[in-house]
């Protein structure tokens, strides 16, 4: 049972990972693959209201999907838009990265392949790795405009059975380790993390919440 104050600390890294953009029309919808498949329901989403004319899907099997899954992510969740509506000739997939540096410089050999050079992109993941998909996003490409969303869920509602509440807590804990420790490996730029957010995952390391750490 997950006690009552490390679900408050929990709530502070969520609500840091999340970055809040307002979204706006862009060249091309760029899907984070992942274990989530709602990120895929928010991208066709936003396709279908008319945010852009092009719908990209990034993964392959990455740390939590290869071990259940044998269809590449993107794969998966360009079926869900195309059952949602997305013609398939809006869409592009890319199903050979496994971490998120490879969704983003694999899309960039995908889209020079095909001759595509969007100048804005709307980025979409799960809630708590907005800010990390920023990060990464923002290193690799620096010169493109970008605004992350994602499910628009709470964290209350967002663990399900495929995804329990103690992994959350322990994704997000390892992502905002990553997000300290990354810019100086070259992966992402640097952002700030409040002192308050910092405390929270020192607080949930010591409870136990450790199993998506790095070794640093």
């Amino acid at each position: 049972m997950i006690s009552e104050r490390a679900l408050v600390l929990a709530k502070i890294l969520w609500d840091y990972h999340q970055v809040n953009h307002r979204i706006e029309k862009a060249d091309a919808i760029l899907t984070l693959g992942s274990h989530d498949l709602r990120v895929a329901n928010r991208s066709a989403e936003l396709w279908l209201q008319g945010y852009s004319p092009l719908l990209i899907f990034s993964g392959g099997l990455g740390n939590f999907t290869q071990s259940v899954w044998t269809e590449p992510e993107a794969d998966q969740f360009a079926r869900i838009a195309i059952e949602m509506g997305v013609p398939a000739d809006h869409i592009l997939l890319e199903n050979k990265s496994t971490n998120t540096g490879e969704n983003i410089m694999f899309t960039q050999q995908l889209l020079k392949k095909r001759g595509i050079d969007p100048a804005s992109f709307i980025v979409v993941q799960k809630p708590y790795m907005e800010r990390r998909s920023l990060a990464t996003f923002k290193k690799h490409w620096p010169d493109k405009k970008i605004t992350v969303t994602s499910p628009q869920v709470s964290f209350e509602d967002y663990p399900n059975d495929e995804i329990p509440l103690e992994r959350v807590i322990n994704i997000m804990v390892g992502d905002l380790q990553r997000i300290k420790v990354y810019p100086e490996k070259g992966f992402q730029i640097f952002q700030e993390i409040p002192d308050e957010v910092w405390e929270a995952y020192e607080k949930l390391v010591a409870m136990g919440f450790y199993k998506h750490l790095i070794v640093t």
